[in-house]
Parts: C-alpha cells; structure tokens; sequence
C-alpha cells in the first residue's frame, strides 16, 4: 500500500476528522460463519465502491457445506476486495483490514494478514465455547497472539442487539444484523456515506418493514460509532479518491452475469434466439438464474431433470434453429460428453460453458480450479476435438461469449467456454458496450433445394448448410451415426470415416487460420522470460510480470483467450524468450499441450489448493525462473 503526501481533513458537524494519507489501494476481508452475511456485507462494499469511481477486485470464498456447523473453520465464509486508485487486477495477497466475526474467521484467515495490519473483532463471539470449537487454548485477543497486528475489539454483538432493540426481533434475527452495523463501520473508515446501502436495503426488504428498519439502524450505529467513538491509533482512516477512467457508463459484474449477457448480445448479433437447457450446479448455477431473468428479452431457459437431459434439449433447439447453450461445471461437463458428441457428428452449433471446480468427482465444489482443459480438449470418444476459448477476468467474459457464439455458428460446431469459480463470483467494474462496438454476424438458413444434402461444406469455413425443420424440400436425416460425406446417408465405409473425421478436425484448422495473432499482454516480443497464462490467473501474472518490469527484468506476459487451436503465431513469438513459464491452477495441463504441439520446452508453475495464485508466489517463480 503506497502513500503521497496528501492529507485531508473533512467538516462532520462541530467535528473535525483527520484521514490518513491518501493511498493507492486498500485490500479489506470479512470473515465470519456463513449465516453471517459475509458475502452480501462485501458485495454492497463492492456496489458502494463502484458508484464512488474506484476500481476495484473481489474473491468471494464461501465454504461446501451448505450450513456447516456455526463457529468451526470448515464453515468461515470469506469476501476480499481491494479498493484502488490505480489499476487493481486481484483481490490483493495479504489483507490490511480483517474483520473477524468469530474466533474461526480469526484463526483461518490471520495467516493472510499483513503485517501491522488491521483486525477488527468481534469480541462478543469470542467465547470460550467458541474457543474451544477452534482449538484456540486461550483466548487470541488476549494472550500476545495479534502482537504483530493493530487490534480493535468491539462487542459487535452486543452494539448490533442494542441499535435493532426497538424493533421487537428475537435474537438471532437480530445478530442477522451484524454485518450491517460492520459495514457500516467500514464505510466510515473510509470515508464513504451509507445512502446507497440505505437505498438497497429500502428495496430489498421493503415488504418487510422490521426487517429493513432494523438493517438500516444497524448500518446507521455502525457508521455513527465510527464518527462518535475514540477508537485510538489502532484505527486509520483511509483516503482513495475515484480512479482516473474513460468516459462512459459503468456497472459492477460478476462473471456469471457477464457470461450470461455475452451470450445473450451474441445470439442477437447471429440474429438467433437463445436457448439455455441446464441443470444447477456449483459454481455455474447463477448463469441460469441470470438467463430465467431475461424471460422478456425472448430467451427460453429450461432446467433439465440431469445433465444430458440439458445438452440434449440444447442440441434440440440448436437443430431447431436457435442457438443452443448447456452450463454446467467439471462433472456436469462429464455428464454431457456423449452429448457433446452428438452434436459434433451432426455438426450443429452448441456453446458449453464450463464454469471449473475443484475435482476430481464433485471435489471442492465452491472452491476454484482450472484442471478441465484436457478434458475441454480431448475428452470425448472419437477423435472428436472443438474449439475451447477462456475468459480471463469478468469483464472479459461478455467479449468471450460473443466469440464462442461465433465460432459456434460460423462453422457449425460445439464450442467450449471455459470459465471458473473465481471468474463467475467475482466482481469488477465494467464499462457497458454500446451497439456501434459489436459487430453482427448473422446466420444465413439453407432454404433452396436445388442440389441439397446435409453435408455440403462451405469451403472456408467446412461448416454444413443449417436448415430449418419443415423447410420445403429440405428434408434431411442427422444423428450419431456416420455419414456419407456425399450423401448425408448413413455410412459404415472406412475411406468415407476417414473423410468425415478430416473434415470436422478440419474446422479446427481453419478456425486457427482465420483468428487474429497473439498479442502480448506486457514486454517486447523477445526477452529472457515470457509468462504464458489462461483463464483466472490474468490479473495476478499482470501485476507479478508489471512488478518484474519495474526493476528491469527482460519479462513478458502473454495470455491465451484461444486455447484449442492454439494460436498460429505462438510457437514463433515463444522462441525469442530465452525461458517459458506457464502458471496454472492444475498440476500443468497447459504446459503439456504447448510441448506437444509447439515442441518448446516450458516449465509448468501449478496449483491446486482451491485458491487463486498470490501475487508473491509469481513473482517468486518469475524470480526463480531468471537465475
């Protein structure tokens, strides 16, 4: 956290109240059980801090367990967001503010925390019931543990019952409104009022009136205690006016509403309806929550009994003459493979998002991971390879989406669309795109008979005619069985196979000829280092290779949106790097797929902790990899 000279000194009433020197960034976590509402205490900080103009990075990390047993480590719920400035790409390494809501919160996270950091406590949870649950022989507060740390002990507990009193709620009712009395303190520290938060609570519990009034005394004690209470030197307040941006008209997203959009903004640019067959799923759910809220917009949604119920249904509506779109995570994806398959032999245009997870089987459900490349590339019976894109960030994912809708239609194939658990629930700010910036593509139907077979090939694209059902003299028979190249017949004829499985390997050929070259991201096209990454792990290579940069290290970083195929170009711009170092949250997957095919040699930095990368260990690979 770097600071200028700057100080500010605002009027609140008679009072007079100093802010430390203005700071570049902040990074704050709430931690609490997951009944704490730690995840909607961040997610409002995360809207208030994009309606002041700053940037800002999220990482929500909530535990499986639907309702772990209260007070015990497997059941913190965590929400990290770092406020800036200047450009922020992560949610930030080491916590400056904890908010530790009980002693499991405390004893999870405190190995994060930076050092002279602050935490702020909960001290009426830190009972010696709640104690014991953790572990902890005596109480932390207490006993030199948080030597290292700045301390503020409040009874939240206690100030959140007295401030909702009025209202008549039982008690755990009223601890519910905790986390608004903490937020309400963090607003403080910052120097941020609490009207928008006011406002969305009017809305969301407008029909329960003691409910939202007693949300709003929470959030309206907390921001008071923080103006009326000397609260010491631990306490700093922070200062970090707006960050510079374009013009234009900005939201905070999450990957999943992005993914949502894309796709929605990419079946309109084809001039096609949209069709979602899925089935729920963590963490890929919310992507059919937000496709059902775009019911008016004309999009259709179904939710299937099971995942091939789901692709099935998409194929269905793809062969219908909508696009067709399955989501689902690593062991939905599984599920679907024969699926997949089908339409890749009937060659129909279908994108499927994986959102990953941890694995193998149902693994770390909420936890994120990018182990399903190979299976997003090779995992299907029959030589049957598509297309796989991946977004790197949120925002990415609306441009990501639009792409895979492309592909999908241009040449008539399933694609994959790769996103994760980080990606979907994390939050950024994003710039709205205006109508001018997209490009339609729009998809011409087949309606003339004259020489008609389902298998005649556009010769740039490979892809087949798409046709209607119930076109006139269009009559045709698709499925899974084998085709005549020439006919469309059904074929058990080896040379024919043989003929079949070159043309849709063929589509991948001419996809690859067709994509733009790869750019790098940071650096010169030639250096001792390049740092290859995909998907989630953009923002912390980012700001690991610009750190390297700034001390005068030969490092790039390029990143790789157009998985399979590979990028033309990239075999050629990796040889003028004297090493290649390819971070991933699995155990190298990436790294076997650029030997194989590029014959380079690159070292694989993975991990598989169900946690992002740290910017600190980047850049003690980059490090490690420049000796």
């Amino acid at each position: 956290m770097s600071a200028s000279l700057q100080t500010v000194t605002s009027e609140r009433g008679r009072r007079r109240v100093s802010m430390t020197p203005e700071v570049d960034f902040v990074r704050i976590r709430f931690a609490g059980d997951s009944g704490d509402g730690v995840q909607l205490t961040g997610t409002r900080l995360a809207a208030a801090t994009a309606r002041f103009g700053n940037d800002f990075a999220t990482f929500p990390d909530y535990p499986a367990e639907i309702r772990a047993p209260a007070g015990t480590t497997y059941g913190v719920s965590a929400y990290s967001i770092n406020i800036g400035q200047t450009e922020i790409r992560t949610a930030g390494d080491n916590p400056d503010v904890l908010v530790a809501l009980n002693p499991a919160a405390l004893k999870v996270n405190l190995k994060d925390v930076r050092e002279s950091g602050l935490i702020i406590a909960d001290e009426g949870a830190f009972t010696e019931k709640q104690l014991r649950k953790v572990g902890y022989a005596t109480n932390p507060l207490d006993d030199g543990t948080l030597a290292k740390f700045r301390l503020l002990r409040l009874d939240i507990s206690a100030l959140t019952l007295k401030a909702v009193a009025e209202f008549g709620l039982s008690q755990p009712d009223a601890l519910r409104c905790k986390n608004m009395w903490t937020l309400g303190l963090v607003l403080w520290m910052f120097g941020r009022g609490i009207e928008p938060i006011e406002t969305w609570l009017r809305a969301k519990f407008g029909g329960q009136p003691d409910i939202m009034n007693a949300n709003l005394a929470a959030l309206r004690a907390g921001h008071r205690y923080g103006e009326v209470a000397e609260l010491g030197e631990a306490v700093r307040r922070f200062d970090i006016p707006a960050a510079p941006s374009e013009p234009g008209t900005y939201r905070t997203v999450t990957g999943s509403e992005t993914l949502a959009w894309g796709l929605y903004a990419g079946a309109r640019l084809a001039g096609l309806d949209l069709f979602l067959g899925s089935y729920p799923i963590t963490p890929a759910s919310p992507m059919l929550h937000a496709l059902a809220r775009m019911k008016r917009h004309g999009v259709v949604t179904f939710q299937a009994e099971d995942e091939i119920a789901a692709v099935c249904a998409a194929i269905g509506a793809s062969y219908g003459g909508a696009l067709g779109v399955t989501t689902s995570s690593g062991p939905g994806i599984a599920l679907k493979t024969e699926g997949i398959g089908l339409a890749i032999s009937a060659e129909l245009p279908l994108v499927v998002v994986n959102v990953q997870r941890g694995g193998p089987s149902t693994g770390l459900p909420t936890k994120t991971e990018q182990a399903d490349l190979l299976q997003a590339v090779c995992g299907r019976n029959g030589d049957a390879q598509i297309p796989v894109i991946a977004a790197a960030t949120p925002a990415d994912c609306f441009a990501c989406a639009i792409e895979a809708v492309r592909l999908a239609v241009t040449h008539m194939t399933p694609v994959m669309l790769l996103s994760d658990g980080y990606i979907a629930n994390a939050a950024q700010p994003w710039k709205l795109p205006t109508a001018e910036m997209l490009s339609p593509f729009p998809v011409a139907f087949r309606t003339d008979p004259e020489g008609f077979h389902p298998f005649l090939r556009d010769p740039d694209t490979l892809a087949r005619p798409w046709v209607r059902p119930g076109t006139p003299g269009l009559m045709h028979r698709i499925g899974g069985l084998e085709k005549d190249y020439d006919s469309g017949n059904i074929s058990y004829d080896g040379p024919n196979h043989q003929r079949m499985t070159d043309a849709r390997m063929g589509k991948l050929k001419r996809i690859a000829a067709a994509m733009p070259p790869q750019a790098i991201d940071q650096g010169e096209a030639e250096g001792d280092l390049a740092v290859v990454g995909w998907g989630s792990t953009y923002g912390a290579i980012r700001v690991a290779v610009g750190r390297a940069r700034a001390q005068g290290k030969r490092v790039s970083h390029i990143h790789l949106r157009h998985l399979w195929p590979l990028p033309p170009n990239l075999g050629t711009l990796l040889k003028g790097f004297r090493k290649v170092l390819v971070p991933e949250l699995n155990t190298g997957q990436l790294a076997m797929l650029l030997r194989a095919e590029l014959l380079l040699e690159v070292t694989p930095h993975a991990k598989v902790q169900g946690q992002p990368f740290k910017v600190s260990e980047l850049s003690a690979a980059i490090d490690a990899n420049l000796e």
